[in-house]
């Protein structure tokens, strides 16, 4: 169990509209406990008591952040982290469990979770994980649903993109591949998780598909696709998204 302590809160949640976490556990003690300690930080609580009415839940509520138990009946945690993925969910995801073996937290990674925190735990690790992974999701929306790249514009929400007011066609394939990258400023993306999370496959086949869709982007997005300046080669890993540096007001 969370060591969940009966301290005042030092720090509330400053956010004038505070951040809405789904918790998706089984246990009633837990899910109690989890919701308790969340709620005293200001966080807005909602909750799933297995796989199969989170996914419900998600489908209809709009969580800035989802705490995920791996054992429940009907459908466990990694089966709900594989199809929120599949069906485009980009909310972070922290599962917190009792499987602390090094399968499950490399498996749980890899299939789209965000962090992984093994029972028992204390109150405070769960906290800052949760402050943390949302910092993160609110960087990632900075970026809105426009990403400017120089004299490009890429309109992630209605699929559309130009160059010098140009319309430049880009696949659905490229705009969802980009808009992985673009979510996950300068943190490196592996080919399997483009392929997880862009195709939905799971085989670890070598395939040269990812590779071919980076390049095809940077022949469109890049001013020099030889030497690019937003899409990098990470040799061995994958592929990592630079984005511009803002201009200093003062800038000349």
């Amino acid at each position: 169990m969370v060591n969940d302590g009966n301290q005042p809160n030092p720090n509330p949640n400053p956010n004038p509209k505070p951040e809405t976490i789904l918790i998706v556990e089984d246990e009633l003690p837990m899910r109690t406990v989890l919701g308790r300690c969340l709620k005293r930080r200001g966080y807005k609580i909602i909750t799933a008591q297995n796989g199969v009415s989170g996914l419900a839940t998600l489908s209809k509520a709009s969580p800035d952040l989802i705490l995920l138990d791996i054992m429940m009946p009907k459908l466990d945690g990694f089966s709900f982290c594989h199809e929120a993925r599949r069906a485009g969910c980009h909310v972070p995801i922290l599962v917190v469990t009792a499987k602390g073996s090094l399968f499950d937290r490399v498996h749980g990674l890899d299939i789209g979770a965000d962090d992984y925190l093994v029972k028992p735990f204390k109150r405070d690790e769960l906290l800052a994980r949760v402050r943390a992974l949302l910092r993160r999701a609110q960087g990632q929306l900075a970026i809105g649903n426009k990403l400017l790249l120089d004299n490009v514009v890429i309109d992630f929400a209605e699929r559309q993109a130009w160059r010098d007011g140009r319309p430049i066609h880009l696949t659905a394939k490229e705009f969802s591949a980009l808009r992985l990258l673009a979510d996950n400023p300068r943190m490196v993306i592996s080919r399997a998780q483009f392929l997880r999370q862009v195709w939905g496959y799971h085989s670890r086949l070598v395939t040269r598909t990812v590779d071919r869709h980076i390049n095809s982007l940077r022949s469109k997005l890049e001013p020099n696709p030889e030497r690019p300046r937003w899409i990098q080669t990470v040799h061995g890993d994958g592929y990592r998204f630079d984005p511009p540096e803002p201009t200093s007001p003062g800038a000349a």
